[in-house]
Order: structure tokens, then sequence, then C-alpha cells
């Protein structure tokens, strides 16, 4: 079989070349690239740039592809749309692809509640509505959030992210009323007699697996645990699935491994299929808490991305995506796993379902950012797009296509593998750091 990458030039290639320099004096620089590659088409798991050089891609954009590029159900859903009307705003005509997709997650949200759903643009906005729901709710203010999360980038969400550079520093101050507690902690009735009492906090928010903190699933147990003291002190449980939802993790949703109901679930990325929508989620007597015309947005359910999504959830309902998804992480880990053997610079092997990634580490055992900024570099220069995360930038993760072939898949582990090879051996000589858990 033919490879499905193709390099008819050095990568960046003279067209994207060019377009960096445009874009450079075009937009400002808080817009940074990964990759600097400029994309003409994209199909599955395959992205072809503007000098025809072919890339299997890792990234997904973010996340946001797990029904692969151009899905063809998708497509079609767009364009049948398209022919009918493009927007007339929910809140002044509505329509019935709205109602009907949030029939669906209502339906498909994990838990026996009653539920009822509304659509922003993203994931920020969807973060920022539920926290606004929440205070109405309980008629509290504070909001629990954890190191390493992320959460957004508008001011509230910022605020609930974790990371200071390069998302927060220069942006303050931001909202108060926001205590941030370290992943996994468990002892909450100390927090509330020496952080913030009980009956001030409206909501807790976290993600079931860290996306941006770097892949790290949630301890086994603690959603339960968090599930439980909300419970007992009327406090809104707010899980963030806006990386982790929709078939990342081998579930439809990666709370569907912890058996917890959260009161309020935030789903974006690939819900749209590569579209912006996001939702908002959660049981029926705290979303109708609020007044007629106290929630929405203009673009929010927009008809195109309404289609789009219910497309994607007809994909995991008539195909064996999610089962793919724990296929696909399950290869990833074991060749990563068999990496780590020979690889001192590899610390961790990490995540769930095909949310998976690895940590770079220094000859003592840190982070190693600088490392892992040259391995994704050798990757895209050799046809592969990766995205890091992590606190300390150390992390490569995948978020390949879901339909992804598995001859795809090896030749992108290929390259990944020939990438940590090389900064292996391009770094100081290293020594077994202190063992890292894997899991």
């Amino acid at each position: 079989m033919s490879s499905s990458i193709q390099l008819k030039t050095s990568i960046p290639g003279p067209k994207s070349r060019s377009l960096v320099q445009r874009c450079s004096e075009a937009v400002p620089r808080g817009i940074a690239q990964l990759t600097p590659v400029f994309v003409n088409k994209a199909e599955g798991a395959v992205i072809e740039d503007v000098d025809g050089n072919r890339l299997i891609d890792l990234a997904g954009g973010i996340g946001c592809l797990n029904v692969g590029h151009r899905n063809p159900g998708v497509i079609a859903a767009i364009r049948n749309q398209a022919d009918r009307f493009l927007h007339t705003c929910f809140m002044v005509t509505p329509y019935e692809s709205y109602v009907k997709l949030a029939e669906k997650l209502n339906a498909l949200a994990p838990g026996k509640a009653p539920k009822k759903t509304f659509f922003v643009n993203s994931g920020a906005e969807a973060v920022e509505n539920a926290v606004k729901i929440a205070r109405a709710y309980t008629k509290r203010s504070a909001i629990i959030c954890f190191e390493d999360g992320f959460h957004g980038r508008t001011l509230l969400a910022l605020g609930l992210t974790s990371k200071t550079h390069p998302y927060k520093a220069g942006f303050e101050p931001f909202p108060g009323e926001i205590y941030r507690l370290p992943y996994g902690h468990t002892n909450f009735e100390d927090t509330f007699k020496r952080v913030v009492a009980a009956e001030s906090v409206a909501a807790i928010i976290a993600e079931p697996v860290l996306g941006e903190g770097g892949f790290v699933p949630s301890p086994a147990g603690w959603w339960k645990t968090l599930s439980e003291i909300s419970q007992k002190y009327g406090i809104v449980l707010i899980a963030d699935e806006i990386q982790s939802g929709f078939g990342r993790t081998g579930k439809l949703f990666a709370m569907e491994h912890y058996g917890v109901e959260p009161d309020i679930i935030v789903t974006a990325k690939s819900l749209g299929g590569g579209l912006p929508i996001a939702a908002v989620t959660g049981k029926t007597e705290i979303m109708d808490t609020t007044g007629p015309g106290s929630l929405g947005g203009t673009f929010g359910g927009n008809p195109l991305c309404c289609e789009a999504a219910l497309a994607v959830i007809e994909q995991f309902e008539h195909s064996d995506l999610l089962d793919r998804g724990m296929s696909l992480g399950n290869r990833f880990r074991e060749r990563a796993l068999s990496w780590k053997k020979r690889m001192p610079i590899i610390g961790d092997v990490r995540g769930l379902g095909a949310m998976r990634a690895i940590t770079l580490v220094d000859h003592d055992g840190s982070p190693n950012a600088e490392a892992t900024k040259q391995a994704t570099r050798y990757a895209y220069e050799n046809g592969v797009i990766l995205v890091t995360a992590g606190t300390y930038s150390d992390v490569i993760r995948v978020l390949m296509p879901l339909v992804i072939t598995d001859e795809q898949m090896n030749e992108g582990l290929d390259v990944l593998e020939a990438a940590l090879q090389s900064v292996s051996t391009s770094q100081k000589s290293f020594t077994c750091p202190k063992a890292v858990g894997v899991t």
C-alpha cells in the first residue's frame, strides 16, 4: 500500500513560507501556529498543504475531528441545510434541528435525571454559561477548580484555567471567588474550613481527563468523592468534557468511565465534526433556574452546526467508532511503552482510550520542554502533525481522527518514533530517571 505521507517540498514549503510571512504582517502574534503548514484540503486523517504535501494528522484540530476531516455524513448534512437556510437566530425564529440535537444530548448524557440542553459557539462560552447557571441556582458565588485544568480563554474561563504562560500572564485581573485545588484533591472538609466555606460554593468544575494539563486521567474514585461532597453541600458539579467527549476516550463521554452523573456537562470540539458548536447539558431543575432571555447568543446553535452535530452523533450510533477509539489508544500505548524501555527521554505514558500522551524528561527526570518542541518539529518536517500539552510543555499528545486507518496510524507512529530517537541522540547523555507511573 502506498504511503499516506507524500512530501514534494521541504516542510514548510515555499507557498506555506510565503503565507507565514503574510500572516505575521496581518494577524496579531498572539495567534500563534504550532506548525507552519497552510492547509489546502483534508480528508479523513490526512491533510494536504498548499504546496501539495500530504501529512498525517495526529492533532485533529486539537480534538475537534474525532469523526475525521470532511466526514461524508457531516458534509451531506451541511450541504442539505445550506440549501434551506443559514441563519435565523434560534431565539427569533427557531428550527427543529436545535430541538432535535438538544433531545439527543439529553438522552445520551450520563445519568437518568431529566435534562435540558442549550447551545453556544465555543467551549469557553459553554463553561461561562455553566457557571452562570450554577450561581443562579445556588445563589452562591464561589467556584472550585483544579490545578493544571484548562477551561478556555475568555475572562471567567481564563480565571478557571491553571497554566500561566502563554494563557493568563498579562491579562489580569481575573474574576474573584475562584479557588484552585490540586487535581485529585479529596479533603474537602478541610478545604471548607481553611479555604472557602461550603455554603459559599456554587460549583465544582473539573475535567475527567486533563486536556491542556497533560492528558492525566482522574484518580480512581475521585469523581465519586466530588459527587458525594457536591450532594452533601448543595454544590453544582460541572464536568468539562470539551476535549474528552464524543468518543475520544472510548466512551461517548469520559464520565461513563467513572460511573458518576454530573449536574452539568459541557461539550464542544468534536461535537460539531469541524464546525463551531458547544453545548451545556444539565439537570432540568438546575437548567430551568434562569428566566426567559437570560441565556443564549446570536449564533448559538446555528442550523448548519446543529445538523453537523446530529450527523456526528449518528456516526457514533451506527458505527464502531467507540471501539475504534479504544483500539487506537491501546495501539499507541503498546508502542509508546516499547519506546520507553529503550529511550530514557520518555518519562511517562498515560491517558484514557484514544486520549493518549507521552512526557519527555531531562536526565534528572525533570520536564523537557525543549525536547518536546524538537520532536514535534521533526514530526511535521517528516509528514506528521502533532500537538503538545502540559503545564511544563513537556507532553506530546495524540488526537488523531478515529477514522484513521491502521496503516496511517502505523505510519504516523513510525515518524513519531523516529522523532523521539532523533531527539534522544541529540540531547545530552541520559541516565534513567526516577520511575514515573505508567497508566
